[in-house]
């Protein structure tokens, strides 16, 4: 099969498809890899280390496009690239389509197949390709919340685990899952006062199994949420819906209720995000204030940690484009239902339910058609 990595051109995106070391797996099994000048100096990954493992360069991403059989990538296309999209052509990257009715449109009238890593499943129910950068959003969150807290920044002039004397800041997590309860590992870490909310009775016993009476956890309702935003300094949004939109638990009215200078991060922005006032920001332009609320709602978080991202989320998806490379994507498809749950769109079809409920369109099954 013939393989193609562009170079990514959302803002301040320097992550990168496949490392040398999966371009050199895919080689040793008769594929051919193509991969764009440029690709991965970003992360110090040199065209030379490509050649080394055995890639043809491509001089710019049309080539890409127009030669690969698939095209293997990190963030979802964008309008630039959705145009180079052929019918018959294999997409395998995040695509996040739930809150993007443009983007949904462009790639039904595309007619390639697409699958999303969010989306692919686990026999134990996880989504392995999400996972990684969950962790590493997860992880990064009190980080960036603890930076936006400083006064310069915007934020109430707070230190998040306080000095001797004075209170730490108060964290509040919405949801408990991979980002939320690495977020939870951070802000304890850095000495933060940690409240985690979540609507799953399991969840929040894996937790204090995981972190003990040092993490307050709280069942999720309206009224929790309310009364816990009104008490944090940081609020992280973490919640995390496969395939659908985010639903939205702070809503415009309870930042009335909060301090001013209080920091707001939205994990979950990808999805559309969970709080009723967040929209995409960039890392160029990473916060808005709303209401004297500070929001991060970058929706490429990873992209800040590049090197690292790129390694973690390669160490996942390797597997799984050995998969479809090796055999076919239709086969692959047939083969494995997990795989199978991350065909989003196919040949103008829209494969992915909680996407067709989200923008109100029609949807046909991927296992009606692959398996």
């Amino acid at each position: 099969m013939r393989i193609g990595v562009p170079k990514e051109i959302k803002n301040h995106e320097y992550r990168v498809g496949l490392v040398p070391s999966s371009v050199s797996e895919l080689v040793a099994r008769g594929h051919q890899v193509l991969v764009q000048r440029g690709a991965g100096a970003g992360i110090g990954l040199n065209d030379s280390d490509y050649q080394a493992a055995g890639a043809h360069l491509a001089d710019d991403a049309a080539q890409i496009w127009t030669d690969a059989e698939m095209v293997v990538k990190v963030k979802e296309p964008q309008a630039t690239e959705r145009r180079l999209l052929h019918e018959g052509q294999l997409l395998f990257t995040y695509l996040h389509l739930a809150p993007d009715p443009e983007q949904t449109r462009d790639l039904l009238a595309g007619g390639a197949t697409c699958i999303a890593y969010e989306t692919v499943t686990s026999p134990s129910g996880g989504l392995p390709l999400l996972t990684p950068m969950s962790e590493v959003a997860g992880r990064l969150a009190p980080q960036v919340g603890a930076h936006c807290l400083e006064k310069a920044q915007g934020g109430r002039g707070v230190l998040l685990g306080g000095v001797p004397g004075v209170a730490p800041a108060e964290v509040l997590i919405l949801g408990g899952g991979v980002a939320g309860s690495h977020a939870a590992a951070i802000a304890l870490g850095m000495g933060a006062d940690v409240t985690v909310i979540d609507r799953s009775p399991e969840v929040l016993r894996r937790l204090y199994q995981q972190f003990g009476t040092r993490l307050r956890t709280q069942h999720s309702t309206r009224d929790a949420i309310a009364q816990a935003v009104a008490r944090a300094e940081l609020v992280i949004g973490a919640v995390l819906v496969p395939g659908a939109a985010a639903p939205r638990l702070v809503t415009r009215e309870m930042l009335g209720t909060m301090k001013p200078g209080t920091v707001m991060v939205d994990i979950a922005i990808d999805q559309g995000g969970c709080f009723e006032t967040s929209r995409p920001t960039t890392h160029a332009e990473p916060t808005f204030v709303v209401d004297g609320i500070v929001h991060y709602c970058v929706a490429n978080m990873p992209g800040a940690v590049a090197r690292t991202s790129t390694f973690a989320l390669n160490n996942a998806t390797l597997p799984f484009v050995l998969a479809l490379a090796d055999r076919g994507w239709r086969r692959a498809l047939q083969d494995d239902v997990h795989l199978r749950a991350g065909l989003n769109v196919h040949a103008g079809q829209l494969t992915c339910r909680p996407v067709a409920e989200a923008q109100g369109l029609e949807w046909v099954s991927a296992d009606g058609l692959f398996g």
